[in-house]
């Protein structure tokens, strides 16, 4: 029988079966089923980025928030002569600051937990607007003094918001990442926008600095009406009390870590200049600032690659880093080069822990995130009031050279609740693969 000659081209042409295959191979199908179009690949594609107009609208929240507080700071000789008083009762306005935060934070996230996440932080936002213009325009102390408490009242809830605003506007396993974008903010404001403002009250007067705080407050008002989305508050039946969250587990070992670790942050943060001026560096604590705030901003930026897989990891780490530091200090802190390795090592361990802390509070408070925020920023301005007040009978009574052993036994307290809290507060998270949330639904 004849055969006919198989072309080249007929050789190569692949199978019915192969071509069945290949075909479903590429097809690419939604969680219940259906085939998926383009445009429904590249929805699931965007819903998995991140909304980083919203969160950075967050951040611009945390920026205004921390300037507000430290901006008397680099403006003490200005303001003091503007308003006739000396420059240690101007430092007083950075002290009622923490205190409206203080006594507002808790009793204001509590009462608000039935309203709805935007309108509040838009009142909160307001409040920066109000005291910031009343500060620019303030001939009286006593007003001036009046206007702070009002903007730390407006920070105590900002901050309470913050975390559990940001939480809520992603998937469970980009949790931390978008927490540390919203927090992105407290170091920029620490590393620039300070020496920024320093540097502009100096050119044209301490009253324009907050009166452009005013301005970006109200910037953000409109950026976060048209940008951030809502959300409901807690129904009247679910609302938790203040014991109710403070007894979840995992919530009094965070809180606990927070005390110790930022209360031996600000025994030497708040007493830098004291403690530099011991070992011979007095004319060098704006370089060495700088070189804080800068390693402030990468450790923020590794701890929001990395926090969502290694929270645990890192906060561990975060211990060990400041407590080397801290050794480093004690043993050699009159070697300008150890001084500024040392301060680099705190810096990096400094700059992501307030994303550490607040993720870490957010995985175990669940939706009572943010009265577990306002316990937090509670504890936070409890370990600033106490830092200064710690550094300051250690600087009367021992020296500057008492802070090492001091951070010492804070970081060793904090590291050894942080190891043990392995199951709730510190536990290391399970890994949930990318679009899960969306399988689950088939």
């Amino acid at each position: 029988m004849a055969r006919h000659p198989i072309s080249l081209r007929e050789h190569l042409r692949p199978s019915p079966l192969a071509q069945r295959v290949e075909q479903a191979e590429f097809r690419p199908v939604l969680a219940d089923g259906r085939p998926a179009t383009l445009t429904t690949q590249r929805g699931t594609v965007a819903q998995e980025r991140l909304p980083l107009a919203s969160l950075l609208a967050l951040a611009m929240a945390a920026f205004i928030t921390i300037l507000t507080e430290a901006l008397p700071a680099g403006l003490l000789p200005q303001m003091a002569h503007s308003l006739a008083v000396s420059e240690a009762w101007v430092g007083q306005t950075v002290t009622l600051y923490a205190v409206g935060s203080l006594l507002a934070a808790i009793p204001l996230t509590a009462s608000t937990q039935g309203l709805r996440r935007r309108p509040l932080l838009l009142a909160a936002l307001a409040g920066f607007v109000v005291a910031n213009t009343v500060t620019t325009f303030s001939a009286s102390y006593v007003l001036t003094m009046a206007a702070r408490f009002v903007a730390g009242v407006s920070a105590g809830l900002v901050w309470a918001l913050l975390a559990g605003y940001a939480a809520r506007m992603v998937p469970a396993h980009q949790k931390g990442r978008a927490i540390a974008v919203a927090m992105v903010g407290t170091p920029l404001a620490l590393s620039l926008g300070v020496p920024a403002g320093t540097y502009i009250g100096n050119l044209v007067g301490w009253r324009m600095c907050f009166g452009i705080m005013s301005a970006l407050a109200l910037v953000l008002m409109v950026w976060a009406r048209i940008k951030l989305p809502d959300s409901a508050g807690q129904p009247a039946g679910r609302a938790s009390s203040l014991r109710q969250v403070f007894t979840l587990p995992g919530v009094r070992p965070v809180l606990f870590v927070v005390l110790a670790f930022v209360l031996a942050h600000n025994v030497l943060y708040t007493y830098i200049a004291p403690f530099l001026s011991a070992a011979g560096m007095a004319e060098r604590t704006d370089v060495v600032l700088l070189v804080f705030g800068l390693s402030s901003l990468l450790g923020i930026w590794i701890v929001g690659i990395l926090i969502d897989r290694r929270l645990r990891a890192l906060t561990l780490a975060s211990m060990v880093l400041f407590g080397i530091a801290a050794l480093a200090l004690g043993v050699a802190g009159d070697a300008p080069m150890v001084v500024y390795v040392a301060v680099a090592a705190w810096g990096l361990a400094f700059g992501g822990s307030a994303t550490l802390f607040q993720t870490a509070l957010a995985n175990v408070a669940g939706d009572a995130a943010d009265v577990a925020q306002a316990m937090l920023v509670t504890a936070w301005n409890l370990a600033i009031a106490g830092g200064a007040l710690v550094g300051g009978v250690l600087l009367e009574r021992v020296g500057a050279h008492g802070f090492p052993p001091v951070l010492l036994g804070l970081l060793v307290a904090a590291l050894v609740v942080v190891w043990a809290a392995r199951r709730h507060g510190f536990s290391a998270p399970v890994l949930v693969p990318p679009f899960a949330h969306k399988t689950e639904q088939r």
